[in-house]
């Protein structure tokens, strides 16, 4: 097994422990094995809490002027933070004066991590508060890190 797979696998155990002895979710069941992996590059996880802050903001502000609950308010949380996750991706490439940006999606040191991560995190912004969902997601990110060290080791380096 990769060392992705055990840390999304991790992160489903540390996400539903720490839901049942807390009472906080963090972000959606995967988010703590993504934000495990990416614990070494901090300015990716600062754009993806940003990327997700601004997605719970704009949807926010749409939903005083259309209809805007339930499913649709989820789907437009992960439209709105997948969209947000892609800039973090091209608009660096095209101020760099890259004219083809299809090598842009890869993650790059400002680029938020996924594509769906930050809409998760802003769907549980917007459920259960800012900081306690931040919280939530960066003290399980470190405790699956911690995890994944303890299991994997070698396969960090």
């Amino acid at each position: 097994m990769d060392v992705n797979s055990v840390s999304i696998a991790l992160g489903l155990v540390v996400s539903l422990a720490f839901t049942e002895l807390f009472g906080l979710a963090a972000g959606g069941m995967v988010v703590p094995g993504y934000i495990a992996l990416y614990l070494d590059k901090p300015l990716c996880i600062l754009t993806t809490i940003a990327a997700a802050i601004a997605t719970w903001l704009i949807v926010k502000s749409l939903s005083k002027v259309m209809i805007v609950y339930g499913k649709r308010r989820t789907l437009l949380m992960i439209l709105v933070g997948f969209l947000l996750g892609a800039a973090t991706r091209v608009v660096p490439a095209v101020f760099a004066g890259e004219t083809d940006v299809s090598g842009a999606l890869a993650v790059g040191e400002f680029a938020a991590i996924g594509f769906i991560i930050p809409g998760l995190i802003a769907i549980w912004i917007d459920r259960q508060g800012l900081f306690e969902t931040v919280g939530a997601v960066l003290t399980t990110g470190v405790v699956v890190r911690l995890a994944l060290i303890l299991v994997a080791g070698e396969m960090l380096a």
